[in-house]
């Protein structure tokens, strides 16, 4: 028997894809497996836990957990920006009152230990070693007893994909191990691949876990369990198994992959150039067919399609096979964006919104960055996806090597221009991927003292470093009065997640397809 963990912390607002998805190719081969969204779970039980109302604001806010739940569980919610911003912000503050571990930083997006990092292997060991000082331990800990008194697991996988989780998930891991050393533990997950992309990767975690897998692990662990290489049914995505009415969402909202890696693969300082990770797409006939039934079998109210970037032709596709459901996701400017004609199919195929990388507002930082953005289509797209009623997510990268101070300004310029099309605004610091092949275009510094940094400081070229870049994000950017009122409108921690709900107020939930009517 198989236990797959997703352990905090992160956005609890939709299932976790990764066990979803293993988890079903498992059961697909005849493998009983359990499915635990430590995640969501651990911050249930941390919003209801009394808290010492020393001040107001915590004590309205443990008063009303329930109500704010609901709050963030219905539709209409989402079209009352101040009830759902004050909801938020209530369940954040219980969150963030310490209860067990005063060393703890908790929020609905982050856990930060004062004294632990997740960037050093000693810290993540140290974690493991004594997990009862983690924040969730009271809750993860008598869980996971119960798993192992009524489950009788052979094997507990963990899938680790942001640096938030890393704390809880070796604490996790260090009881599991305390409880029963006969487990074999397995750890994946996005953050595990970065991790073990490093040239000369020495796994600093063998004492601890049996098995580290990069990449998709479906494979890996039918292997491990039935010791033979099946070909898993790698799309059997199995959402069943989890609460799917208890995440922070007005509904289900189904993650899905329709491909790994990034059909472009150009840009300069590119994480999945870095980490060598090739592009392989699902063919879109499956695509379409796998939405449909999952739709059929969830009823989601949304589905996330989780790609780097929406391929044109799986675009294409979504249009002729629309999944009856609507769904978001990112995508490249194109001129299939910028095509009015295209756009008013994928709002009917029951698209809702976009996310956009536009990055800069200079063509020559562009092209200096090989992003194969042109300002001229971004420009155009913008205005098409606003006229057909699809709400746009853009993101702005400062800070790259080719950027300078006019050119940021041109990014403003842009950005206060579009001001009217653009829906929300993500403004993201430039990261240098420490082992991208362009590093040896810059001078670099070590980013982090953690041996497990997947980043590089550098000595800018034209001296715009990362505290002028915030100076001018602060002090200009932010201010200007076209973009301000942009910003206000993200949605407080949950961000693309919850924004598409914002774009829905106005759009109907379109009807599920029926078998046949495509």
């Amino acid at each position: 028997m198989v236990l797959l963990i997703n352990p905090p912390v992160v956005k609890p607002c939709e299932p976790p894809p990764g066990i979803a998805l293993i988890g079903g190719a498992l059961r697909a081969n005849g493998v009983r497996c359990t499915l635990w969204d430590a995640n969501l779970e651990c911050m249930l039980e941390l919003f209801r836990v009394p808290k010492r109302a020393e001040d107001r604001w915590t004590a309205r806010a443990a008063r009303n957990v329930e109500q704010n739940l609901n709050v963030l569980r219905s539709m209409g919610s989402y079209g009352n920006g101040d009830r759902y911003r004050r909801a938020v912000s209530d369940l954040n503050r219980l969150l963030s009152k310490p209860c067990f571990n005063g060393a703890a930083q908790i929020s609905l997006t982050n856990y930060q230990d004062r004294v632990l990092s997740p960037l050093r292997s000693r810290d993540l060991l140290a974690a493991a070693e004594f997990p009862e000082k983690n924040a969730f331990f009271p809750f993860f800990s008598e869980s996971l007893v119960s798993f192992l008194e009524r489950e009788n697991p052979s094997l507990v996988g963990i899938s680790l994909n942001y640096l938030s989780q890393a704390l809880p998930a070796f604490a996790m891991m260090g009881f599991l191990r305390r409880m029963d050393t006969s487990l074999t533990l397995v750890l994946g997950g996005g953050l595990i691949t970065s991790w073990m992309s490093a040239p000369g990767w020495k796994d600093p975690f063998e004492g601890l876990v049996d098995h580290t897998i990069a990449g998709p692990g479906e494979r890996s662990l039918l292997s491990l369990v039935l010791g033979s290489d099946l070909d898993p049914d790698s799309h059997r995505c199995d959402y069943g198994a989890l609460p799917s009415s208890d995440y922070l969402a007005p509904g289900l909202i189904l993650p899905y992959s329709a491909s790994t890696g990034c059909y472009w693969n150009r840009c300069a300082f590119c994480p999945e150039i870095a980490e060598k990770t090739p592009y392989v797409p699902l063919p879109v006939g499956r695509v379409t067919e796998d939405l449909e039934r999952l739709a059929q079998d969830y009823s989601p109210v949304l589905i996330h399609l989780l790609d780097n970037a929406i391929s044109p032709a799986l675009m294409d596709r979504l249009i002729m096979h629309p999944p009856g459901v609507p769904w978001y996701g990112f995508a490249r400017f194109s001129d299939q964006l910028a095509d009015g004609g295209a756009c008013m199919e994928l709002k009917r195929s029951g698209c809702v919104m976009l996310q956009v990388g536009l990055e800069s507002g200079d063509q020559n930082v562009l092209d200096r960055e090989q992003k194969g953005i042109s300002l001229t289509t971004a420009s155009r797209a913008l205005k098409t996806l606003s006229r057909n009623g699809i709400g746009t997510y853009v993101y702005l990268l400062f800070g790259t090597p080719s950027e300078n101070q006019d050119a940021a300004r041109k990014t403003l310029d842009f950005t206060a221009a579009h001001s009217e099309y653009i829906d929300f605004l993500n403004l993201a610091l430039f990261n240098l991927p420490r082992f991208s092949p362009e590093v040896a275009r810059v001078e670099t510094r070590a980013f982090s003292e953690g041996d497990l940094s997947l980043y590089s400081s550098f000595i800018h070229p034209h001296r715009w470093d990362r505290a002028r870049v915030r100076q001018f994000l602060d002090k200009e950017f932010k201010r200007h009065p076209a973009i301000a009122p942009i910003l206000r409108r993200d949605p407080p921690f949950f961000t693309s997640n919850h924004a598409p709900f914002f774009c829905m107020k106005t759009t109907p939930v379109m009807p599920r397809v029926k078998p046949g009517n495509q």
